[in-house]
């Protein structure tokens, strides 16, 4: 028994002699690469303040009642039991987000890879053209794109589909395609797949653009004959970081629509059928003035995003 009491005093005086000599080389490491520091300190500081901070205090505030014009109240986890068990509404929208994430993620993902390369392969003085012809939509107000949108989707017989529904006779009354709750999610996941050709499309472009012409000439050596097989055995492999951006960028964008489904649908929309986490989140913060529910629904949404980041990352990362 002594000499395991022994041993237990040696073991907890070494721990703390490891940590501090941890903390010198750590502080020894900082000194050394100042320079380095001090590039890095503006970063660290816009990021502490606009994202670290802001973070920490929805959390805080989740937990609480808070209406801005009182003190917050500490009602612990009212708000998320509120949340998922009384709530119908949330549930409705959430519901909704990973519809629109299951179906605009993966298809947008696909259709950014696919015509990112598809232009990589025509001649390069034609590859400004196409880019900014399908980069235009997601840099453009997504106010003023859904204004074509609603035109398209008009409920009167002016409306541009139903125009030519009407002229073809395939239908004998207008249709009100934005009050239909059966079509008013579908019509907000084309309007968003149209304009998902983002900061993911540009990242695979010019990713492909810089894939060496020697891997094809050595996959052509060993037996690569197809554009296809060049895809999948030697493209794909050379651009994995960029797959992984764009993945992570295409996941924040699926679970962050907002701004079509408002204009599209209305808020709220019919019945709440096109009903997501951020209209709920923005309803309960800047109609509602109830900051405490709406930390806990924004906590929500940073957990799934910080979820399937971490999923994609472990399906795409570097595993090395």
């Amino acid at each position: 028994m002594s000499e395991i009491s022994v041993e237990t005093k040696t073991s907890e005086r070494v721990r703390p002699l490891r940590a501090d000599s941890k903390l010198k080389g750590l502080w020894t490491d900082i000194v050394r690469n100042r320079v380095s520091y001090y590039f890095l300190a503006p970063f660290m500081i816009l990021f502490l303040v606009f994202t670290i901070i802001p973070v920490l205090t929805a959390f805080g505030l989740s937990f609480t009642y808070f209406n801005i014009l009182e003190p917050p109240k500490w009602i612990g986890l009212s708000n998320y039991r509120l949340l998922f068990i009384d709530d119908d509404i949330f549930l409705t929208a959430l519901g909704n987000t990973l519809k629109f994430a299951v179906v605009t993620g993966p298809v947008g993902y696909a259709m950014a890879f696919l015509l990112a390369w598809l232009i990589s392969q025509i001649p390069q003085k034609y590859r400004f053209f196409y880019t900014l012809c399908y980069y235009t939509p997601s840099i453009a107000s997504g106010v003023a794109m859904t204004v074509v949108w609603q035109y398209l989707f008009s409920g009167d017989r002016y409306g541009l589909l139903n125009y030519w529904l009407l002229k073809l006779g395939l239908i004998n009354e207008p249709w009100q395609w934005l009050e239909d709750v059966n079509t008013i999610l579908p019509i907000i996941m084309i309007v968003s797949l149209w304009m998902s050709m983002g900061i993911g499309f540009l990242a695979f472009l010019a990713g492909l653009q810089n894939v060496p012409r020697d891997m094809y000439e050595a996959g052509a050596i060993d037996g690569v004959k197809y554009r296809w097989q060049e895809l999948w055995y030697i493209t794909v492999p050379a651009v994995k970081p960029q797959l992984l951006f764009g993945a992570v960028m295409q996941v924040v964008g699926a679970l962050n629509v907002f701004s079509v489904s408002v204009e599209l649908a209305g808020m709220p929309s019919p019945l709440y059928a096109g009903h997501t986490i951020l209209t709920h989140l923005h309803d309960y913060a800047f109609i509602r003035f109830e900051m405490g529910y709406a930390s806990a629904i924004a906590v929500v949404l940073f957990c799934m995003m910080v979820g399937l980041n971490r999923f994609i990352f472990k399906w795409l990362g570097n595993k090395e």
